[in-house]
């Protein structure tokens, strides 16, 4: 079932969306709260390694399950549900900490815990704004979401860093609670659409599961396009994990830099990606959406390459590189999430947005733990040169040898019939 989004509904989404802003502060400032204890108590790589792993790990398991259950349940209270639990287990934590209980594994459970709620929480919520908002203001919103969302970087790690040095670690986690209980008023007072009737007779067991995450598949695989751009972003996002790794390396080893010019670079990247989001929220319509994509992401494979040419010690030149990576990110997400909410029904955008999501995440682990030995073995300049070469290489084939450059994603096409024609003869197929 198809819902129409009104103006009234749109407001209502705002309402909501505000709510989560300050679920998305208190998240960003406890885990970097975590993290840097792990750093400050026990200066182990191993550690932090583990900590990034514990988090991803629910994720790609857990999302597919939390993409069918927003489709199939009210997508409020299972918000509140989620977010409420994340509250509990935070202040099982504080009582913890506070009778000296506390330990590395400890966090690690903890993370895994926050994580696995978070992996239900991220697509029930992104499944909300196609049925909200009016799909020619999609665009637009995506783009103030990311533009918010980089403010909130840049106000919630300093803030973290800032409340470790005056207020003892386990009473910063009262900041998630609160922001928990700033978020559920606008949960309260809003309504969010149903856009799918399930049979309340109807059992969710693993074969229901099952069936649900096939129809999530059948719709990737019947929306013309969708495939290759999830496989564009599989081996990006592997693709891109050595600079993510890496950089401090790179900063500190290789051009001599310490913390005032990674921080420089941190921030010029920051600025970058808040200007990129300032001008997505501002542009209304993109008429050549894969076309923007594609070459954005040449343009950052571009940057990438360059840095292993980069001479010692042009901090600038490294800066100007991530500040344009940064104007080109939020572009290019942008648009990516406005086609999927705009080409995707609205009683399977969740199940959608989770493959995504989970296969997009499947391969940061694996890339993750090869960069480093292989930068051992051909040095960071030709990891870096080589992953951007790769970058181009990949973009430029799918571009030419693919149909999805002829492919045109338009907000005010009403395509839901025609998806649902080659969703049904995908049926057929299988």
């Amino acid at each position: 079932m198809e819902i129409t989004p009104t103006t009234r509904s749109f407001r209502q989404y705002l309402i909501f969306w505000s709510g989560q802003l300050f679920s998305l502060f208190g998240s960003v400032v406890i885990q970097f709260v975590m993290i840097w204890w792990i750093e400050r108590n026990y200066s182990n790589m191993l550690y932090l390694s583990l900590a990034s792993f514990f988090f991803v790990l629910p994720m790609v398991v857990l999302m597919p399950l939390g993409g069918v259950l927003g489709d199939r349940y009210n997508k409020r209270k299972l918000i509140f549900t989620v977010d409420f639990l994340q509250a509990l287990v935070t202040f099982i934590l504080i009582l913890i900490f506070t009778f000296n209980l506390g330990s590395i594994w400890v966090i690690f459970i903890f993370i895994m815990i926050r994580s696995s709620f978070q992996a239900i929480h991220q697509p029930t919520v992104s499944s909300v704004a196609p049925s909200m908002v009016p799909k020619d203001k999609l665009s637009r919103i995506n783009g103030v979401n990311f533009l918010f969302s980089g403010l909130i970087q840049l106000i919630g790690l300093p803030l973290g860093a800032m409340l470790y040095l005056i207020i003892p670690f386990n009473h910063i986690f009262w900041i998630d609670i609160g922001t928990f209980l700033i978020s559920i008023i606008p949960l309260a007072i809003i309504k969010i659409p149903r856009v799918r009737e399930v049979d309340h007779f109807e059992k969710f067991n693993v074969k229901s599961f099952i069936k649900d995450l096939k129809e999530g598949f059948n719709v990737l695989r019947a929306v013309p396009g969708l495939l290759i751009l999830l496989i564009e972003c599989v081996f990006i996002n592997f693709l891109l994990q050595p600079i993510n790794v890496l950089l401090p390396y790179y900063i500190h080893e290789i051009h001599g830099g310490l913390e005032f010019e990674y921080s420089l670079i941190s921030v010029l990247m920051n600025v970058g990606f808040i200007i990129g989001a300032g001008i997505t929220s501002f542009k209304k319509k993109w008429n050549k959406k894969i076309s923007t994509i594609f070459m954005g992401i040449i343009i950052i494979g571009i940057g990438y390459a360059l840095l292993a040419f980069i001479p010692t010690g042009l901090f600038l030149i490294i800066g100007l590189i991530f500040f344009i990576v940064g104007i080109i990110l939020p572009l290019i997400n942008t648009i990516y999430q406005t086609i999927l909410q705009i080409s995707v029904p609205q009683d399977k955008i969740g199940r959608v947005t989770s493959i995504d999501m989970t296969f997009s995440m499947m391969v940061t682990p694996i890339g993750t733990l090869i960069s480093g030995p292989i930068a051992i073995a051909i040095s960071v300049q030709n990891l870096f040169l080589s992953s951007g070469i790769i970058i181009i290489f990949i973009i430029g084939v799918l571009f030419l040898f693919t149909n999805v450059r002829y492919i045109k994603y338009e907000e005010e096409a009403q395509g839901e019939e025609i998806i649902e024609t080659k969703t049904e003869k995908v049926k057929e197929i299988i």
